[in-house]
């Protein structure tokens, strides 16, 4: 093998290339990118792990103080209206499952004695008796009207007699009161029940029983006299 003299390696360690400096501004770059990462690992490090430790047990506090509201709301809620009129009482069990709004609404109205001196506008055999302002919502009155002349009323073991219900109606105009007489197959579809009558069905049927013109308006004027609520009886 050739040896290579003295003056040749002197000539090619000047001809090889020096290493690249790596300038300061660099180097400070790099480290503040560095920086930032790490300040941001450790943020979301912390959000994490201090999250479990109480976003849930307000969740927890929230949902149960929900479920006290609505439990406390059907516990202040009268369990009982008793509707008085010139035949006798009509005791009314009052559905707190059933819609809210339409139970606090008759609740309310029962306090303020909106129900005081109201007559029974319709009174129909075998069906329905309704009470509430004289031009009540015009779809009830199609629907008792026809429903009558029609004559099919099947029954039905899943739609009782002797339910208390209201008019299912898009405003707050008046309340009406129906007390139905016989079972009503498609009833859900035309009141909301909020109701059933516990004692004094025979009243019922004795106010069923008076006469009617061809409109099914009583003759002779009755009415409800009042409603009270009550939490037993």
């Amino acid at each position: 093998m050739a040896r290579i003299k003295p003056k040749q390696l002197l000539i090619q360690s000047k001809t090889k290339k020096s290493p690249s400096r790596i300038s300061y501004s660099s180097i400070i770059t790099w480290n503040l990118i560095v920086v930032l990462v790490v300040l941001s690992l450790y943020a979301t490090y912390r959000h994490w792990h201090h999250r479990p430790a109480f976003e849930p047990e307000m969740d927890l506090h929230r949902a149960e103080n929900v479920e006290r509201s609505e439990d406390s709301t059907k516990l202040s809620t009268p369990n009982y209206a008793v509707m008085d009129t010139a035949k006798g009482s009509i005791t009314i069990e009052i559905y707190k499952d059933a819609s809210a709004g339409v139970v606090d609404r008759f609740v309310k109205l029962c306090k303020s004695d909106y129900f005081k001196g109201m007559p029974f506008r319709h009174v129909i055999k075998n069906f329905v008796i309704q009470g509430g302002d004289f031009d009540f919502n015009g779809a009830s009155q199609d629907w008792i009207l026809k429903a009558k002349a029609s004559g099919e009323n099947a029954l039905s073991p899943k739609h009782e007699a002797f339910m208390i219900g209201t008019t299912k109606s898009p405003n707050n105009k008046g309340f009406d009161i129906f007390i139905t007489t016989a079972p009503i197959p498609d009833l859900n579809d035309k009141i909301v029940v909020f109701g059933r009558v516990i004692k004094g069905e025979d009243i019922v049927q004795e106010i069923e029983e008076i006469d009617t013109d061809d409109h099914y308006q009583p003759k002779t004027p009755i009415g409800i006299i009042n409603i009270t609520l009550r939490q037993e009886l």
